[in-house]
């Protein structure tokens, strides 16, 4: 097909396609699981009954209305793309955001892509000697983020469709409490929605850690934990109690200087976390928690977020 006209029928800056095209080139793709094994599978990848009933609606049968041409050319094309980029840990787009609303083929594409990759990453950790349970503790990482952007109302995804192709080339694991990827000489913390980030949680989590990837990955010497995150910014130091769970958590931490243009608009990733919402009028966020309060309370005094880096000796 023209990729012109791939574009122009998706919807999308021809840039866009041009780009999948070039990343993935005729590169092998690979299959989507048997659609009589997919309920089980989403299970497993803590895909919520709602999710998994609209994932399951829109599957990519052979036959299906649904799936146009240039649908089931991205699809192909954006699993080769993550694919032929296996063991990489840079950010990486599998291919222009489209318009959602259009139905559960659009919706769902690139969840599609990542069922497809389950059997290859799972294949990867094999051979790497991961544990079954570290890779699907990991790879249901999928379920937590379709919910969260149930609840933000279809505002989370065109980040966790970059962010989840960490899982899909094993970058990304789930150790205990934090999420953990690999990198250059450094090992990135992430802190996934999954409950309170007690001094005892995170220290079990490096711990972890500090074992698994000398053991998994023998090649790759890492002498730093990493961060880059709002948790980071010290302004919530005048707002939270020192013995608070953030707070706790900064003090790990030997911070970069600020540097505005590094990372994303922490504002907007406040509220994304904070709140699950990107829309809502500030004075009509809940209160309800310390951290909710300084949030908006810094907000609508004027003042910004920022997004810190820091690290740490392992």
């Amino acid at each position: 097909m023209d990729l012109d006209d791939i574009a122009a029928r998706l919807g999308v800056p021809v840039e866009e396609v041009d780009r999948v095209h070039r990343l993935a080139g005729d590169r092998p793709s690979a299959p989507l699981p048997a659609k009589a094994d997919a309920p089980a599978l989403l299970d497993r990848l803590a895909v919520r009954p709602d999710d998994a009933a609209e994932i399951m609606a829109g599957w990519p049968d052979p036959d299906s209305p649904l799936w146009t041409p240039e649908l089931r050319w991205l699809l192909d094309r954006s699993i080769a793309l993550v694919r032929a980029d296996l063991a990489g840990y840079d950010w990486l787009s599998p291919g222009p955001e489209l318009p959602r609303e259009r139905g559960p083929a659009w919706r769902h594409l690139y969840v599609y892509a990542y069922l497809a990759l389950v059997d290859v990453v799972h294949g990867y950790h094999r051979d790497h000697g991961v544990p079954d349970a570290v890779t699907w503790v990991t790879l249901a990482d999928l379920g937590r983020n379709l919910a969260i952007d149930r609840r933000m109302r279809g505002e989370g995804w065109p980040v966790m469709q970059s962010w989840l192709t960490l899982h899909s080339r094993g970058s990304v694991y789930e150790l205990g409490r934090l999420q953990h990827q690999r990198g250059d000489g450094a090992i990135g913390l992430h802190v996934p929605d999954s409950g309170p980030l007690t001094p005892e949680a995170v220290a079990a989590s490096l711990d972890e850690a500090r074992a698994f990837f000398p053991r998994h990955f023998p090649d790759e010497r890492y002498t730093a934990f990493s961060c880059a995150s709002w948790l980071l910014d010290p302004q919530l130091r005048e707002y939270l109690p020192e013995d608070s769970n953030i707070v706790r958590f900064q003090r790990r931490f030997e911070l970069v200087p600020y540097d505005e243009s590094a990372g994303p608009d922490a504002d907007i990733e406040v509220l994304r976390f904070g709140f699950r919402t990107l829309t809502t009028p500030l004075d009509e966020l809940p209160r309800r928690t310390v951290l909710q309060r300084a949030i908006v309370d810094h907000l609508r005094a004027g003042g910004h977020w920022h997004w810190r880096h820091g690290r740490f000796p392992i």
